[in-house]
């Protein structure tokens, strides 16, 4: 099983050298990228950086990300993404727990770093990628202006079971959990997920923050298939448009919050979109209403893939070649086995909803120096992903819903996913999220919350009473609350916790 700065080197062998990455007006090649790597690789060691070392990466995407990422794995040390737009709290919490001994960041970023380490004895050097009169940083432009150490290509190989990556997870359920992901996790993923799309993405658009899972197991694809990358810093609908004009960029990946975005884009006819064919969206449920509205006015598909941090990521997808079932989140990919169990474990029957369970060579060894919550999730050779979910007859997986946001309301087990894609079908509806909260008679009852479409005008009973129209009176929301906005985190990822203490706190 190859390592992960191996997906470099065989790109290179592969496909021989081209125009691997581009932003905004520059344009770097892979092999370029290769130099780069080796070049950070070099001055990571020259700066005491030994193997098993954690090196957090945090900034906005840019690709200095990825060239980052193939030097601290060419130092053989482990390489910690984190959110850029994470609290400075947040990312102190990571660096004492990690234990990190680098931080490569940028100006974007800075502040949020002296500020996480201010209180620390032992402070990690930073390095910073972009220019910075700072007496306190490392200039990275200054490694890039050596010549590339020919020992960095030359040191002893990790082992395809140690780690390659420690991924925080968002935390929303308390504190964050360092996922730990091993060079045959991510390997292993990136090429059975690439197995099921035959084409080349020839270039795609890289708008996933690369800080997150999903956007790294993309780029990693992307040096199988020998894909070009055009990098955003942010999403942004007008610049992501005028990039697939320009690229006739067929297909990317997303998350629903993106998806919503292009759709409600209201100048969207100015620009050639003909080349898109298909979005691939993960991260959290899309509507299935708006997968068929955003065909409709793109004649372009979204389908629906699954996946989860400790999984690295993907766990399904859609496969070329194989019909995609609306509203599903599509197969395993191959190496991937999974089962639909019940509270004792006990596998279900197809079409039944139950607790989705994973084994494969993607699934982490664990989370990092906390063993309680590694066996809370771990057990007997699978992974317990908390997604309730079922199988169809022909193996198509339905994601139903988180199992913790199951609501039970007198005794009858209700799915927030079921009324939000209710919800969101009435024509003054934005979006809308779903959460169960506390009722001394019932156990739970049902709020939505809702965001109008500009200039619409609905009010909470018409709301109530489209939901009665279709669903039985005890499923109903009780209560509407309209929002400017969803809460979401930094890959749009709705914030249920965060909705449920705004509902009990009103």
């Amino acid at each position: 099983m190859p390592l992960l700065q191996d997906l470099l080197d065989d790109n290179i062998q592969t496909y021989g050298e081209y125009p691997f990455l581009y932003f905004g007006e520059k344009e770097y090649s892979n092999i370029e990228t290769k130099r780069h790597a080796g070049q950070i690789a070099a001055g990571l060691k020259n700066l005491g950086i030994q193997e098993g070392d954690r090196v957090i990466v945090c900034m906005p995407n840019c690709p200095e990300v990825l060239f980052s990422y193939q030097g601290i794995t060419r130092a053989r040390a482990v390489i910690v993404p984190v959110m850029h737009l994470l609290h400075h709290h947040e990312i102190e919490f990571i660096i004492k727990n990690s234990n990190a001994k680098a931080i490569i960041t940028s100006s974007a970023s800075l502040q949020k770093i002296k500020e996480a380490t201010n209180g620390l004895v032992h402070k990690p050097s930073v390095i910073s990628t972009d220019s910075l009169e700072d007496a306190s940083v490392i200039q990275m432009k200054d490694w890039f202006n050596e010549k590339e150490n020919e020992e960095t290509n030359s040191l002893l190989k990790a082992s395809v079971n140690e780690p390659a990556v420690i991924l925080y997870t968002s935390g929303t359920t308390g504190k964050p959990k360092g996922v730990i992901l091993t060079h045959q996790n991510l390997y292993s993923n990136a090429a059975s997920s690439a197995s099921v799309n035959k084409e080349s993405l020839k270039t795609t658009l890289g708008v996933l923050p690369l800080a997150h899972v999903f956007g790294l197991t993309v780029s990693n694809i992307c040096y199988l298939k020998g894909s070009s990358i055009v990098i955003f810093s942010k999403f942004d609908v007008e610049e992501v448009f005028s990039a697939i004009e320009k690229y006739k960029v067929r297909t990317f990946s997303v998350v629903p919050a993106m998806v919503y975005a292009m759709y409600h884009y209201p100048h969207a006819d100015r620009y050639d979109l003909s080349s898109l064919d298909k979005l691939t969206s993960g991260s959290a449920p899309l509507p299935l209403a708006l997968s068929v509205k955003f065909k409709k006015k793109f004649q372009a598909d979204v389908t629906e893939g699954y996946g989860l941090s400790e999984a690295a990521p993907i766990v399904t997808s859609s496969y070329d070649g194989i019909p995609h079932k609306p509203g599903s989140a599509g197969l395993p990919i191959p190496g991937v086995d999974i089962k639909i169990v019940d509270i004792e474990g006990n596998e279900l029957a197809p079409n039944e909803v139950g607790e989705l369970i994973v084994q494969g060579e993607n699934v982490t060894p664990g989370y990092f120096l906390n063993e309680e919550e590694t066996n809370k999730v771990l057990k007997g050779g699978w992974l317990y992903t908390g997604d309730l979910a079922k199988v169809d007859d022909d193996g198509y997986v339905y994601l139903v819903d988180r199992k913790k946001d199951l609501i039970i309301r007198g005794g009858f087990n209700i799915y927030p996913r079921d009324i939000e894609e209710l919800i969101v079908n009435h024509p003054s509806v934005l979006e809308a999220a779903v959460i169960g909260v506390p009722d001394e008679r019932m156990g739970e009852e049902v709020v939505a919350f809702i965001v109008r479409k500009p200039g619409a005008e609905v009010s909470e009973e018409e709301m109530i009473q489209h939901c009665q129209s279709f669903l039985a009176k005890n499923k109903s929301p009780k209560e509407v609350v309209f929002v400017d906005a969803l809460p979401r985190n930094g890959v749009g990822k709705i914030l249920k916790t965060v909705l449920r203490e705004m509902a009990v706190n009103r």
